[in-house]
């Protein structure tokens, strides 16, 4: 399949973005300054010592799906991101499933940075001024910027993204090269031997350290903009996979050391690497990460918000949402009406929240964990497919094709198994429910729209005869 052939008809600006402006796209939907900042910590609180190593496995997991993704991106390139390749292969049920699922995770995601800045906004305010500011403004003040970037041009949106997180991962890299000169070349034997960890809560932390992961496969959903697609977008994903699966682990490695070597908890850590930085003995670099922190939730909400919108794009043409939904701009040349409901379907779950007072960090992790299924449901679908789709449309069958994608698919499965059972407690017990519903609502509605399309089809063929 030719990227003209994929790329035409939806009005989206042809082979606009570079391939460095395409993996923007991609490290900006995984928003690797965050992991940091905020899952590390999560996690360790879990896998105590072998943190490290939960990284270490959850990116060798990350890297097999990247490959089934990557094998499909050599062949077909669309703004549909996983929903067109899965709708190649799978019945068509299957084909929504992933496409509603994409969409939550999309716009749940955007929603859980949205909750993310306005609590670590007034974290540092609290530290430093001891004052905070209202959290729906916070999030009206985050959430208003990005819906208009995506809509004015998608290229300034991949250049802020690159820009953001370039400096972002740069100035946190540093810290953890510090921090590692300052201990000295010598391993730290706690971790090493994996000291006091229980395989109940490596397991826990395992499944969680997925989370920095998703939204690694977004440059997918620029198919139609990307130059050169067919060779940028498996480019982007596998080097996104790579890239952040190896800072994810030595940050996990260096915290828990760093931490510890201040004499300080990492799992109750407000701002750990402000913590960091002062063990490094560079305090005015903390102080740069917790800004650049906050700006890398911004461009991670850009980052969902675009491929979001693309999704719902390609849903609508292919009769998934309402027609309307398929317009895009005369000039700017981005999907406007998909980008406004996106952009408001994250922003009103999380004002609604923060109206009633909840806490940001419940925010973030709350729709952070939707997100998070809906990304292991089409990430697994999506290898579950890729197998058929290589035999039966391009005649390639070898070991890779017969092992991978099954042992990721097996991944993803014991993923969300392991976020089902045993059912979290408060809230988080009612998340599995509602991701659920959720799914089953989407699929009713598929049959029934199918039934009713097939009626009229079989009404239309009556009166023609």
């Amino acid at each position: 399949m030719k990227a003209s052939e994929t790329s035409a008809g939806y009005g989206l600006r042809h082979a606009a973005l570079s391939p460095l402006e395409t993996i923007a796209q991609s490290i900006s939907g995984a928003c690797p300054t965050l992991t940091p900042f905020v899952t590390v910590p999560l996690v360790f609180t879990l896998a105590g010592n072998g943190t490290w190593l939960a990284y270490g496995l959850a990116t060798a997991a990350i890297l097999l799906v990247a490959w089934c993704i990557g094998r499909f991106a050599r062949y077909s390139s669309s703004p549909g991101s996983l929903y067109s390749y899965a709708a190649m292969i799978l019945p068509p049920w299957l084909g929504a499933m992933v496409a509603w699922s994409l969409l939550l995770a999309y716009v749940a995601g955007s929603a859980s940075n949205i909750g993310g800045f306005y609590h670590y906004t007034n974290v540092m305010l609290r530290n430093a001024t001891g004052h905070t500011l209202p959290t729906l403004l916070l999030a009206t003040i985050v959430a208003v910027p990005p819906v208009w970037i995506a809509w004015r041009d998608v290229k300034i949106s991949a250049r802020l993204m690159l820009a953001i997180e370039a400096v972002s991962v740069s100035v946190v890299a540093i810290v953890m090269a510090l921090v590692l000169f300052r201990h000295g070349l010598h391993g730290d034997p706690e971790q090493f031997d994996l000291r006091g960890v229980t395989p109940g809560g490596f397991r826990q932390g395992l499944v969680l350290s997925l989370y920095s992961f998703v939204g690694f496969e977004s440059a997918t959903a620029l198919g139609s903009e990307a130059r050169n697609p067919l060779k940028s977008i498996p480019r982007a994903v596998i080097l996104t996979a790579v890239l952040t699966g190896v800072f994810f682990t030595i940050c996990a490695y260096v915290e828990v050391l760093g931490l510890r070597m201040s004499g300080q908890d990492l799992g109750t850590a407000d701002l750990p690497l402000h913590v960091l930085a002062r063990v490094g003995r560079v305090p005015v670099l903390g102080l740069l990460i917790d800004i650049g922190a906050l700006v890398a939730l911004f461009a991670g909400i850009l980052a969902c918000l675009t491929a979001a919108a693309r999704v719902l794009l390609l849903m609508s043409h292919n009769g998934l949402a309402h027609g309307s939904l398929r317009s895009t701009h005369a000039r700017n040349e981005t999907p406007t009406g998909a980008i406004v409901v996106t952009g408001l379907a994250a922003f009103l779950p999380v004002a609604f929240l923060a109206a009633r007072g909840t806490s940001g960090l419940d925010v973030y992790g709350w729709l952070g964990t939707l997100a998070t299924y809906g990304f292991v449901v089409s990430y697994g679908l999506v290898c579950f497919a890729l197998p058929g789709y290589l035999r039966d449309r391009h005649g390639v069958v070898n070991w890779a094709t017969k092992t991978i994608p099954w042992i990721a698919c097996a991944a993803m499965v014991f993923a969300l198994v392991a976020n089902l059972y045993p059912v979290p407690e408060g809230a988080y017990g009612k998340l599995p429910y509602i991701f659920l519903a959720y799914l089953a609502v989407t699929v009713l509605v598929f049959w029934v729209r199918a039934r009713a399309k097939a009626d009229v089809s079989e009404e239309s063929a009556q009166e023609e005869s």
